[in-house]
């Protein structure tokens, strides 16, 4: 196989996997109506009660700004609570309602997302010579926005959506 054909299989598993994360996100908010950064948190809220919000960004891999957006929406849903620990005031717990069990149990699995479960099934070798790969190809591209390193992926995602089509009138 020459490296012209090998390049294109490798673009082509680039775009299978940015499709299928497209399409899990789109799955997940027609059958919970929460998008998957939001399914994500309620999953983590659950697995680990009294999570903080400095706690909850860490899991996430993003900003304590962005994660707290995210639990203002669950909130405003019903499906996240907060509760102020009674011995410093300054910490809040985070706590999902029962509404938002039953939202977790209805929603698509798996509820980090498909890339995210798939890194976690990974061996530890795996994922050091992926992130090594990765991290290569990285620094080839050059002009890179790190700003993407914090950003969710359904908003990466959704930032690139094809415009709609433009109507003209007769």
């Amino acid at each position: 196989m020459t490296t012209d054909a090998l390049m294109m299989r490798v673009l082509k598993q680039f775009r299978v996997l940015l499709r299928s994360m497209d399409t899990h996100y789109r799955r997940v908010e027609r059958r919970s109506g929460l998008g998957g950064a939001q399914l994500w948190a309620l999953s983590e809220i659950s697995r680990d009660r009294g999570l903080t919000m400095g706690e909850l960004s860490r899991k996430l891999g993003i900003r304590v700004s962005t994660a707290s957006n995210l639990v203002k929406r669950l909130e405003e849903l019903g499906l996240v609570g907060r509760a102020r620990e009674k011995a410093d005031h300054r910490i809040v717990r985070l706590a999902v309602t029962a509404a938002g069990r039953r939202t977790l149990q209805g929603a698509p699995k798996p509820s980090a997302g498909l890339l995210q479960q798939a890194l976690l099934e990974m061996r530890e070798a795996e994922l050091r010579a992926l992130h090594g790969e990765l991290d290569r190809l990285l620094r080839r591209m050059g002009h890179l926005d790190r700003e993407g390193a914090t950003t969710l992926i359904g908003d990466l995602l959704r930032e690139h959506e094809p415009a709609a089509p433009i109507k003209r009138g007769r």
